[in-house]
């Protein structure tokens, strides 16, 4: 579940080990360069990945590219 917190759509993601949260920052990576939104992304406790999404250039606050990344990489995380 995302969380809203200080103008960011933040969540964090478990995984069984470091090459299955490894392989899901890479994947993210890939799905956020086409979209050219970046999120932060923090690979954490070999198996934890924390994404944090917010609109840069629009003055740190959350638009709608933020809830379309946080929705591509629910569905992503869900297959």
């Amino acid at each position: 579940m995302w969380i809203t917190e200080n103008d960011r759509l933040t969540r964090t993601f478990e995984f069984n080990n470091f090459i299955e949260a490894l392989q899901f920052v890479n994947n993210i990576g890939e799905i956020a360069e086409n979209k050219k939104h970046h999120p932060d992304i923090l690979l954490r406790d070999y198996k934890f990945v924390d994404i944090s999404l917010t609109t840069h250039d629009n003055g740190n606050k959350i638009t709608e590219k933020d809830l379309e990344l946080a929705q591509l990489i629910d569905a992503f995380y869900s297959l």
